[in-house]
């Protein structure tokens, strides 16, 4: 068997899900990192996915380590995960009846230490929902470990009328950027 040369650094399964599709043989391990961060959404996720491959990187060197950050922002003001149901509330009435973005950054540290980044922007256009439709929702538990409060490949899925780029991008893990940084450290997939 060959040996594996690919670390996610992530414990989303939507992430291991969409690397799986590489065909590429990879190992998860997720470390713990400072996810405090000040910036505006698009520089945040860079610096978050970044934070989180070097720290992986630390722990595996001579790997290869593949890393991203997701942020939902509302004129361009972050909206994380939230920390409890009237916080997952006020996250899904911003979203209600609007557009907004979905950022995620992509950091691959190669086998030699050298950084290699990129970020993806999605917008995603919410219909409306009721208050009631909002508690419902939030009664399902989904929203509560997704950037933003929901997520595209769920039940949220009811409420998206449109997106304008990377569906892929929504759920966590832009393919189209990924397979570029990958290949940029010589890993390509499908074995092409």
């Amino acid at each position: 068997m060959d040996e594996i040369r690919l670390i996610l650094a992530s414990q989303s399964p939507r992430r291991r899900e969409l690397l799986s599709l590489t065909g590429l043989s990879f190992a998860v391990d997720a470390p713990e990192v400072d996810e405090t961060c000040s910036l505006g959404a698009r520089d945040a996720v860079l610096e978050l996915s970044r934070r989180k491959a070097l720290a992986a990187a630390d722990k595996h060197p001579g790997k290869v380590i593949l890393a991203s950050d997701t942020l939902v922002a509302v004129d361009d003001v972050p909206l994380g995960k939230p920390v409890d149901t009237a916080d997952a509330f006020r996250m899904l009435r911003s979203l209600a009846d609007r557009w907004h973005q979905v950022h995620t950054g992509v950091c691959v540290v190669d086998e030699n230490g050298g950084l290699h980044a990129g970020v993806d922007a999605t917008d995603v256009r919410f219909g409306p929902m009721s208050d009631e439709e909002i508690r419902a929702y939030i009664a399902t538990s989904e929203p509560m470990d997704k950037a933003g409060a929901y997520a595209l490949q769920g039940i949220a899925g009811l409420w998206i009328e449109e997106i304008r780029g990377s569906h892929t991008n929504v759920i966590g893990l832009p393919m189209t950027l990924t397979r570029k940084l990958l290949e940029e450290c010589g890993l390509r997939p499908l074995n092409i």
